[in-house]
């Protein structure tokens, strides 16, 4: 008869709900963590629109055509998933169904079509900008805390899968990677709803509960920075600039 898995296995069960794998000698090797797959393709759905919309508006000497355009939607809808979990050393769950590189292509192609109508609802994209962010972080922290990493690195996870998308984005085009220079708060509001995500966790509270906690948290950092043109100090002079380009049309508040 196998052994029984180990106290704190038991425990990581009961506190997420998440499903033990076991071996055949009885020990535990790896918490199943499931993300549901609408959440999941919400998240690449909306970052396939906003890299389309990006890469639709950009106006650099090397204009893109219809192709450099879905594969930068492509890019930002599946990226965050996609270092996720080469950093968690595990299979990449976009890559184990169809529905991930469709829902990203289809998100791509309405982002490109549907440019100028978007154009004109910059607030409401930059209010899903701000979700998707939130989505991701939150995948990303609860993943690694799942599969027994510690809070600090689990955060880490957490943001680079929030900003993974954007980091590709801007290599492939060629561009200044937009989290190292000055603008609204973004890897900020990543970490911070990350860092309240692994911390609620570890006071108790259900996983679930403490991603849905975590996302809020980024989304509203997020949308703050941007209505009142926070972000952090310049590095040579602590001078702020405006936000990103992108996000210029929402009205701004001076306190």
């Amino acid at each position: 008869m196998p052994a029984p898995p180990p106290v704190s296995a038991a425990r990581t069960a009961m506190r997420t709900g998440i499903p033990q794998q076991h071996t055949h000698n009885g020990r535990v090797s790896e918490p199943l963590f499931v993300i549901p797959l609408w959440a999941d393709l919400i998240a690449v759905g909306l970052g396939g629109v906003q890299g389309a919309l990006f890469a639709s508006g950009f106006r650099g000497q090397r204009r893109l055509d219809l192709l450099g355009v879905a594969i930068i939607g492509i890019v930002m809808g599946m990226g965050g998933g996609l270092i996720r979990d080469l950093l968690l050393n595990v299979t990449p769950v976009t890559l184990q169904s169809n529905w991930y590189l469709l829902t990203a292509t289809g998100a791509a192609l309405i982002g490109m079509l549907l440019a100028g109508l978007f154009q004109r609802l910059n607030a409401v994209i930059v209010g899903l900008d701000a979700l998707v962010i939130g989505l991701f972080g939150a995948f990303g922290t609860s993943k690694a805390l799942a599969l027994g990493l510690p809070p600090v690195p689990a955060v880490f996870v957490g943001v680079c899968s929030a900003v993974g998308g954007g980091i590709l984005r801007d290599m492939i085009m060629g561009l200044p990677v937009a989290i190292m220079h000055v603008g609204s708060l973004y890897a900020v509001a990543a970490a911070a709803g990350c860092v309240v995500l692994a911390t609620t966790e570890a006071f108790g509270l259900p996983l679930v509960v403490a991603a849905v906690i975590g996302v809020v948290v980024t989304t509203v950092i997020r949308l703050l920075a941007v209505i009142f043109d926070i972000s952090l100090p310049e590095q040579r002079a602590l001078y702020r600039r405006k936000v990103a380009v992108e996000t210029s049309a929402i009205p701004t508040v001076k306190p």
